[in-house]
């Protein structure tokens, strides 16, 4: 794929990027890890100070950064503003943590003194997506970075913009230039570099396919991993929840991002006595939300991120419908090869269909009837994925017992799905392994080294 910006909304290619080559790409990954040797070095309240800096320079290029973003990959700017400051907020989280979390962990053994220790890895590359073009490269820089590590960014070939104005950041608030370097590189140096002993690690967030190719490779020459990977969460209502927040709150979880996130609730698992009247609330909610161009301050949903996911999805809703998936609330795409897709709901969602077993990355709401609360959770774990879940429900300790028996990374109690700083972010099954965010995140991709030292010995007494 090219490496290009081209707004969705209107089709116009904004800007195009030569690829770098691989003789430079491998220049640049000798560059980081000669500076990882000096940056590893330095105290954490060095690192802080340019962090912190980040964070200012984010909050104070948040307009720009959202432009970029709305022109790139169709995020409303007032989203994109929002996203900004999320950063911003990650930064000074890890400015002021980080070393508390990395501190040395005594542990008591038999030993006079034995710790744990945490030291970083060296060069890490990150492979990111365009659906959160600044928060998912964030995320995992400002722990990489406060742990001592250096980064690589080999970004999604359409937010190359986004791309180099976050590197711009990182390098104006003070860091080294080779101690956070974007790839301008096409997908295939990606197993190259991955091979090479200069590169200590990889991280990823995207597709299930990408994600297993990484994988494969990064395990092929034993370097550490982090996938954060594709999700279909469910969002569990059960007979005796507040039924209009719960509504409200899923036309929200599911048109985040225009549904273009991995955490947006995608899977609505509804008791069936109170089945119908939630989708007729959905439907209000989501035809009341409004769409336009992402540069409008009053749009609140834009296009898909390129025509050819819109495409991918109406194929989806097609086959899934002939497979016997009911149509609820027409939407989607006006015409083949445009990135504008309206709000739909499929109900009628069964076994076999794809909508039952696929992840649908926009804005289409799967509604699955459940008997009860334990089909309920039957219907949410009867899936590849496990990245987050919600359950609605007046009965607290049911929730909890819920919570406890969902297969994902997350579960939300009466609330939306998000990512927070102060909570791990991640999966299981095919939605990935490792954390992000915490203190778990920063802990990743760190030596965690087992420290014993011996008691000394008592000195031999002198003889005449």
């Amino acid at each position: 794929m090219p490496i290009a910006s081209i707004n969705p909304y209107t089709g116009r290619v904004l800007r195009r990027f030569r690829p770098i080559s691989r003789v430079k790409a491998e220049q640049l990954l000798a560059q980081a890890h000669r500076a990882a040797a000096g940056w590893r070095t330095t105290t954490f309240a060095h690192r802080a100070d340019i962090l912190r800096r980040a964070a200012e320079l984010l909050r104070e290029r948040q307009d720009e950064l959202a432009r970029l973003m709305a022109l790139e990959m169709g995020k409303p700017v007032v989203d994109g503003r929002a996203e900004a400051l999320k950063c911003a907020a990650c930064c000074d989280f890890y400015a002021e943590k980080a070393e508390e979390f990395l501190a040395d962990e005594e542990i008591k053994t038999d030993a006079g003194r034995s710790f744990i220790s945490y030291q970083p890895l060296g060069v890490v590359l990150a492979v990111m997506p365009w659906n959160f073009p600044l928060w998912q490269v964030v995320r995992f820089a400002a722990p990489a970075l406060m742990a001592g590590n250096v980064g690589l960014l080999k970004h999604a070939s359409n937010v190359p913009q986004c791309a180099l104005a976050l590197e711009k950041i990182f390098h104006d608030a003070g860091l080294p230039e080779a101690c956070f370097r974007n790839l301008l590189i096409e997908n295939e140096l990606i197993p190259q570099l991955i091979a090479d002993d200069r590169l200590a690690a990889v991280t990823l967030t995207g597709s299930e396919g990408a994600g297993s190719a990484v994988a494969a490779a990064a395990g092929q020459h034993i370097k550490k991993t982090v996938l954060e990977l594709g999700g279909s969460d469910p969002f569990i209502v059960l007979a005796d929840a507040d039924l209009a927040l719960a509504a409200k709150t899923a036309a929200q979880a599911r048109m985040l991002n225009a549904g273009q996130s991995c955490i947006a609730a995608k899977r609505f698992i509804v008791e069936k006595k109170v089945l119908k009247e939630f989708i007729t609330q959905l439907k209000t909610h989501l035809l009341a939300l409004r769409p336009g161009d992402p540069l409008d301050e009053a749009t609140q949903y834009g296009p898909l991120a390129r025509p050819d996911l819109a495409d991918e999805l109406t194929k989806q809703v097609a086959d899934s419908v002939a497979q016997g998936a009911r149509i609820e609330l027409h939407g989607g795409q006006p015409k083949p090869g445009s990135a504008v897709f309206k709000p739909m709901i499929l109900s009628n969602v069964k076994p076999g269909q794809r909508a039952y077993e696929e992840e649908f990355f926009g804005p289409v709401a799967l509604v699955l009837e459940a008997k009860d609360a334990a089909d309920a959770v039957r219907l949410a774990n009867d899936s590849r994925f496990g990245l987050g879940a919600a359950v609605w429900t007046a009965d607290l300790q049911k929730a909890e017992e819920m919570a406890r028996q969902i297969e994902s990374g997350a579960v939300f109690v009466n609330g939306l799905v998000k990512s927070m700083n102060e909570l791990p972010f991640g999966g299981v099954k095919k939605s990935g392994y490792g954390r992000e965010l915490s203190y778990l995140g920063i802990r990743e991709f760190v030596n965690q080294k087992s420290v014993w030292i011996g008691k000394a010995a008592a000195p031999e007494a002198k003889t005449e």
